[in-house]
């Protein structure tokens, strides 16, 4: 890849839901910066062509198996670095849900977390270093309306993090989280289509900034927060979200 740098130069990283969309723009940073990195997705497909491009592993992986999990970070671990990023929502006001829809969005957003820190955190301990990066979203601070057990399921990802630096405080592992606001991913971008200026507008006056934010921004953020450099940042929500969390 072109302008590689050194940054991350002999660290290995696991990113969920890395095929596409933000996943994939932390994917070619972390790379970028020099890091190894195994792309774990169901679009195995998605995966394996961003492994082409950068260098990396691609593996078919569903986030809400716990025995998948552990055995995809067996066998291609241990790791530096452990980005979840995967993540699902649902719009619909909480009288139109139903139980399953509960159970899979906890399973994806939330308990995919526990998974993956369960099967990579004993290894960053034995080494003294480690780098958790968990991807929530403002509406785990804030709500949403119309997606009730999306934003109750962030909550819980800033919770869980927030425990586990706490666990892990002075053994060189970090755990942190970023909330993203609106970000213009073919996803978001779909959503925009079918709700229409309107929806674009509301997303974009509700940050600061007055406009949508990019997966590279997103993917910055997580570059910088596993990098040696953040070592002092720990248990931290950093809004990537143009303002919209200001004050939460």
């Amino acid at each position: 890849m072109a302008n590689v740098t050194t940054h991350l130069a002999g660290r290995s990283a696991f990113v969920t839901g890395g095929a596409k969309g933000i996943g994939a723009a932390i994917v070619r940073r972390l790379a970028a910066d020099g890091a190894q990195v195994v792309i774990a997705d169901l679009d195995i497909a998605a995966a394996q062509a961003l492994a082409q491009e950068i260098w990396g592993t691609a593996v078919e992986l569903d986030v809400t198996d716990t025995a998948q999990v552990a055995a995809a970070i067996a066998a291609h671990g241990p790791f530096d670095i452990l980005v979840n990023n995967a993540g699902v929502d649902q719009h619909a006001f909480f009288t139109k849900t139903t139980p399953d829809d509960w159970h899979r969005l906890l399973a994806i957003n939330l308990e995919s977390v526990f998974a993956t820190t369960h099967a990579a955190l004993p290894a960053m301990q034995a080494a003294g270093f480690g780098r958790l990066i968990n991807i929530a979203s403002e509406a785990g601070r804030l709500g949403s309306r119309g997606g009730a057990v999306y934003a109750a399921a962030k909550g819980g990802v800033i919770a869980f993090t927030r425990s586990i630096a706490r666990e892990n405080g002075g053994k060189g592992i970090t755990a942190n989280v970023i909330a993203p606001g609106p970000i213009d991913t073919p996803l978001l971008r779909q959503a925009i289509e079918h709700g229409g200026n309107k929806l674009l507008q509301a997303m974009t006056s509700a940050t600061l900034a007055g406009r949508l934010g990019t997966p590279e921004e997103v993917a910055a953020a997580v570059a910088f927060l596993a990098s040696t450099d953040a070592g002092f940042i720990t248990g931290e929500v950093l809004g990537v979200s143009g303002g919209m969390g200001c004050g939460a």
